[in-house]
C-alpha cells in the first residue's frame, strides 16, 4: 500500500527532473477506468520532494507522438481544461505543478487531466515514476514466491555434489572445506535469495564440469597461469588449453571437457582424483 506523503520541509525546494526524447507508442484509451490512482517514484534513493514536467518548454520538451494524426502533440497540465493537449485547451489556462512527496503521488478520481496526463503520455512513465497497480503487484509477488518455493524444493532433494558445484560459483574454494549440513544450509540461503539465478545454475550442464575442473586445479593436478588464460598438467607443466579472450577461465574449461581432446583429458584428471 502507498505510503502518505508528509508535509514538505519549509524553505526546501523541491528536484525537478527533466522529460528526455522518447518514442512513444499508440496509446488505446477505451478500456480507461475512471478511480483513484497512485503514482510511485522508481528506484531505492526518493527525495523529499521531486517535480517533473507539467508542460512543453524549449529547455524541457514534453511532446507526445499521436500516431492518428501523425503530428506531435505538446502536452500541458492546465488545471481548469479536460485534456492534456495544447490543441484541445480553450481559453486562459491555469497551470498546475507536478510533484511527488516522499516518493508517492496520490491522484483523485476527480482529476482526469491529470490521470491522463501521467498514465499515458508523459515521456517520464516507466523511466522516472510508475503507476502502482496492487493486482500487478500481487501477480509478481506471487510469481516470485513461486520462484522461490521451486528453487527451495530444488535445494531440498540435490545431492551433496551437485550443491558443492553449485555454490563453487558464489562462494569459490572455500566450499571444499564445508561441511555437508553447511553446503546444505548456504545452498538453501542462495536458493532463497537468488531462486532465478540458482535454478538457471541446476539446470547448467557445465556447473559440475567447471566443478570438475576448479576440483583439478585445488589438487594440483592441472593448474591455471596466473593470468588466467592458460591451463597445464600440474606434473610436467604441458600446456592443455588456451582460455578465450574475455571469458571465465573455468566455464571455457568445462566446454572444453566437451571436445574430443577434453574428454581423454577429462577421463586422466578423473583417475588421479
Amino acid at each position: 500500500m502507498a505510503k502518505k506523503a508528509k508535509a514538505e520541509v519549509a524553505g526546501q525546494e523541491p528536484e525537478i527532473v527533466t522529460a528526455p526524447p522518447k518514442k512513444q507508442e499508440k496509446i488505446i484509451v477505451d478500456s480507461w477506468e475512471v478511480k483513484p490512482r497512485t503514482y510511485l517514484i522508481k528506484g531505492r534513493k526518493q527525495p523529499l520532494t521531486l517535480t517533473i514536467p507539467s508542460r512543453h518548454t524549449r529547455r524541457n520538451p514534453l511532446l507526445y507522438f499521436d500516431a492518428d494524426k501523425k503530428m506531435q502533440r505538446e502536452l500541458r497540465y492546465a488545471t481548469n481544461m479536460n485534456s492534456p493537449f495544447v490543441d484541445e485547451q480553450k481559453g486562459e489556462a491555469t497551470l498546475g505543478h507536478i510533484t511527488f512527496r516522499d516518493g508517492t503521488l496520490s491522484v483523485p478520481q476527480e482529476n482526469q487531466i491529470l490521470q491522463k496526463l501521467l498514465s499515458l503520455y508523459h515521456p517520464l512513465k516507466g523511466q522516472k515514476y510508475y503507476e502502482f497497480d496492487a493486482v500487478e503487484e500481487a501477480e509478481d509477488e506471487l510469481d516470485s514466491l513461486q520462484l522461490e518455493v521451486q528453487a527451495l524444493n530444488y535445494a531440498m532433494e540435490m545431492d551433496v555434489d551437485q550443491a558443492k558445484a553449485i555454490l563453487r560459483v558464489e562462494k569459490g574454494s572455500k566450499v571444499s572445506n564445508m561441511k555437508s549440513k553447511e553446503i546444505k544450509r548456504d545452498l538453501l540461503i542462495f536458493a532463497k535469495k537468488k531462486p532465478a539465478l540458482f535454478l538457471n545454475l541446476a539446470n547448467d550442464e557445465n556447473v559440475e564440469l567447471r566443478n570438475f575442473g576448479i576440483k583439478a586445479v585445488e589438487a594440483s593436478v592441472i593448474k591455471l597461469s596466473q593470468d588466467q588464460r592458460t591451463f597445464h598438467w600440474g606434473s610436467n607443466d604441458r600446456k592443455l588449453m588456451t582460455v578465450p579472450f574475455d571469458e571465465n577461465p573455468y566455464s571455457a574449461l568445462a566446454s572444453w571437457f566437451k571436445t574430443d581432446e577434453g574428454v581423454e583429458v577429462y577421463k586422466s584428471i578423473e583417475k588421479r582424483l
